[in-house]
């Protein structure tokens, strides 16, 4: 399979690992080649004349990170391990150093000068001393901090924690004090249940078990009680016979005879239809004639 990528790649050309052990000479002390990159273990007094090399005569200009590693088992513990890049080749190159606590690592800062704050930082972490390093300070930790966090032989609490006192108006100092232990893992599934007691579960009283159901002989189910419909034995319950049925004749005639005079109703006459008066009012008195209107509405005669 074909992987298409704009950037190029950086495998190593053919024969770089022995070009640059052949320039670097005596000061190269391990070479080898893993995952495209070169790694070198050079002396740790010729640290500075072989960054040189590889910056000057094998193009690899950039000085990209200084880390460290801790081996506690080893006579030098420590490990200084410096990345280079090269931009013009695409090709990364790593040289290694060995050092113990109290045996001091040649600084690059001649070289590169953003090395100042790495080799703090690899100071800082691991107690690597650089010499030549004019401003060799911790970087990360605090100035009153005891120790290097990253060695394996510091605790993962420290030794020490700070907070802020009101009574000092100042951040203090510590011992670390933890409320339980760490925990420890064993491992054992919770379906299956832990071997032991777990802390809090002897304080549980268990319930008492349940009394045993008593049997009991099944009642019998009585039988649903239905209520029973009247019925009338005769006629005279009912209030039926020969009175209510010609009564009941002569009422059903006494209806249509109603409802025929209803649907074609006598004429009424005019003084009927109009309804009564609501009110009984006297009749208005006559106006009263203005002078000179008797006469006409025309002038008046000469004269007058």
């Amino acid at each position: 399979m074909t992987v298409v990528h704009s950037a190029p790649r950086f495998v190593a050309e053919e024969g770089l690992l022995e070009a640059l052990k052949s320039s670097l000479g005596s000061a190269v002390l391990a070479a080898r080649e893993e995952y495209g990159e070169i790694v070198l273990t050079v002396a740790r007094g010729s640290v500075v004349d072989a960054l040189r090399t590889l910056r000057d005569a094998h193009q690899y200009q950039q000085l990209m990170e200084i880390a460290g590693v801790d081996y506690p088992s080893r006579a030098e513990r420590f490990e200084v391990v410096y990345m280079l890049l090269s931009v013009t080749r695409n090709h990364r190159v790593l040289v290694k150093v060995c050092a113990a606590e109290d045996t001091p690592v040649p600084s690059v800062t001649g070289l590169w000068p953003v090395a100042g704050w790495l080799e703090r930082e690899v100071f800082d972490m691991y107690g690597v001393i650089f010499d030549g390093n004019t401003d060799l300070r911790r970087i990360l930790t605090d100035y009153g901090f005891e120790g290097h966090p990253f060695r394996k032989d510091f605790p993962l609490t420290g030794y020490v924690e700070l907070r802020y006192s009101e009574e000092d108006k100042r951040v203090v100092y510590e011992p670390v004090k933890l409320a339980q232990d760490l925990r420890s893992f064993d491992f054992m599934s919770p379906w299956e249940g832990a071997d032991y007691v777990l802390p809090g579960d002897e304080k549980a009283v268990a319930p008492p078990p349940a009394p045993a159901p008593v049997a009991t002989a099944p009642a019998k189910a009585e039988a649903p009680k239905t209520e029973t419909p009247k019925t009338t034995e005769k006629p005279s319950d009912t209030g039926a016979g020969e009175k209510a049925d010609a009564a009941a004749a002569q009422s059903v005639d006494a209806g249509d005879g109603a409802t025929k005079a209803k649907r074609s109703p006598a004429k009424k006459s005019k003084a009927e239809d109009a309804p009564d008066a609501t009110e009984s009012r006297p009749a208005r008195k006559p106006r009263a004639k203005k002078a000179g209107s008797e006469g006409g509405s025309g002038p008046a005669p000469e004269g007058s």
